[in-house]
């Protein structure tokens, strides 16, 4: 399957609009493991196999493995997943955004070392730092779009002047990745749901396009809001999908030795919660 099929799949199968964030942190890990770099992997593959029937998607932020020299853990953390979770696509959290051959070397890192099945760009650099993921058949990329960080106005918000009807950076990037950037079909962006004025606006220029939505949870998005903005269907099924992540809340819901299964509550309470406004959003 596509990235998009496969999203789609993951939906229906676990009835779900939640992506489970994957921001391993040694300072927060429960007490018994607090501090240990060495324990990424247990804990993110506990946190997995817990929520693994919960999740539209999964999303490890690469950072979190790099600044612990454990991208080995990572690797070991997305072989995991497809063995535990193979109907869940992972999202590589990357922000990538360079171009040419350097590009190309990303790409390798995220779906060749990595086996992601799509990944997170910056397309600041315009078309050249997008083309090289699109290569990659039924693999998917998220474009940073509508960011929900207060410096998120200092270049998403400006005006461009020189294109008709003058709009914001934003916009430009969503018409865009609906338009002649979706080379490959699998092209999604990504919006804050802090923001859902702009979600919308975002969901009218890209109508079909899925959004991964960050801001849930411990950033305080609200989730009707968000849901009502951004997710497009009825009770048969979706035109358009919304991915809306949620990381702090979920996995480091409790700090003893029952880390996992308050992971799962929070999850499930999460799931519950998006479900039922994607039932009055339909």
């Amino acid at each position: 399957m596509t990235f998009i099929e496969k999203l789609g799949a993951a939906e229906r199968h676990n009835q779900s609009l939640l992506c489970v964030g994957l921001d391993p942190d040694p300072a927060k890990f429960p007490l018994h493991w607090r501090g240990d770099a060495s324990k990424i992997f247990d804990f993110c593959a506990a946190i997995a196999e817990a929520t693994a029937d919960l999740a539209i998607a999964f999303k490890p932020q690469i950072a979190y493995f790099a600044a612990h020299r454990a991208e080995d853990q990572l690797e070991r953390l997305m072989a995991h997943l497809r063995q535990v979770a193979p109907q869940v696509p992972v999202i590589l959290d990357a922000k990538r955004g360079d171009i040419g051959n350097t590009a190309e070397q990303y790409a390798i890192e995220a779906f060749e070392r990595y086996g992601a099945d799509a990944v997170t760009l910056s397309p600041f650099m315009g078309w050249d730092s997008v083309q090289p993921y699109l290569k990659y058949h039924g693999k998917g990329a998220f474009l940073l779009c509508r960011t929900s960080n207060p410096g998120g106005d200092d270049l998403q918000n400006q005006r461009l002047a020189d294109l008709p009807g003058q709009p914001a950076l934003f916009e430009h990037i969503a018409a865009l990745a609906q338009g002649p950037w979706n080379q490959n079909g699998q092209l999604g962006l990504v919006v804050g749901a802090t923001r859902p004025s702009e979600i919308e606006r975002v969901r009218a220029l890209a109508p079909t396009l899925p959004l991964l939505i960050p801001g849930v949870g411990a950033q305080g998005g609200d989730a009707a809001a968000t849901v009502r903005a951004g997710w497009r269907g009825n009770a048969q099924s979706t035109q358009a999908p919304i991915v809306v992540n949620s990381s702090r809340a979920i996995i480091y819901a409790d700090s003893g030795p029952g880390f996992a299964a308050a992971a799962r509550a929070e999850a499930l309470k999460t799931r519950a919660l998006l479900h039922a406004c994607r039932v009055l959003a339909g």
